[in-house]
């Protein structure tokens, strides 16, 4: 894995235990899932889903990704989607590269942002889409619900195998502010910590 990011893995990782009670229920989901997909031998394809697919959904995939090889899980698969198309948010594409990963794009309304965490894994390609995108499993997985409005705007999503709500606060709210920064870390470092949590529960 990258050194810098390999670093910051080993901090948080002391912030596990932390992480509240009730909280660890609903991560458990995530983790059962991914369980039992691995005794089976099959893949364990999760989803994150939020309004935009901007910002919680895709650091929920970049992060369950990371956290899957660092754990040294191989058949995890993840994705993101959004209930509406946007652009992965520069704010949070800042963020993941403050955490170390090395992140490139070609440009564009709705580039499409190569994310690089180590030399003997795939880069993960996220952009913004629709949840139901062709490029997402249409069946098959597990649509881990990152915001309270996609909660509600979709009881129901077509092909999941299991729904968990797993809501973030959005760290949009910072956005133009003096705190912009240390809010779209702070919200990176939770994915991260809870993405930890459940990898290593597996």
């Amino acid at each position: 894995m990258n050194r810098e990011l390999q670093i910051f893995i080993q901090e948080i990782e002391t912030e596990i235990s932390q992480i509240a009670e009730e909280r660890k229920k609903v991560l458990d989901e995530i983790s059962g899932y991914v369980r039992e997909k691995v005794r089976k031998d099959e893949p364990a394809k999760l989803t994150f889903i939020c309004t935009h697919n901007s910002r919680r959904s895709t650091m929920g995939q970049i992060w369950a990704a990371s956290m899957a090889h660092h754990y040294g899980l191989k058949r995890v698969e993840t994705f993101s989607g959004g209930t509406e198309t946007t652009a992965f948010n520069p704010r949070a594409v800042a963020a993941v590269e403050r955490a170390g990963f090395t992140v490139k794009n070609n440009d564009g309304k709705n580039p499409h942002y190569r994310v690089y965490f180590s030399e003997d894994a795939e880069p993960l390609e996220c952009f913004s889409k629709t949840y139901d995108d062709p490029f997402n499993p249409q069946k098959e997985f597990a649509a881990v619900m990152t915001c309270s409005d996609a909660d509600q705007n979709c009881p129901f999503i077509p092909g999941a195998e299991k729904r968990i709500s797993v809501p973030y606060r959005d760290p949009k709210e910072s956005d133009g502010t003096g705190k912009e920064k240390e809010i779209y870390d702070e919200r990176c470092r939770q994915i991260a910590t809870e993405m930890a949590y459940v990898m290593n529960r597996v």
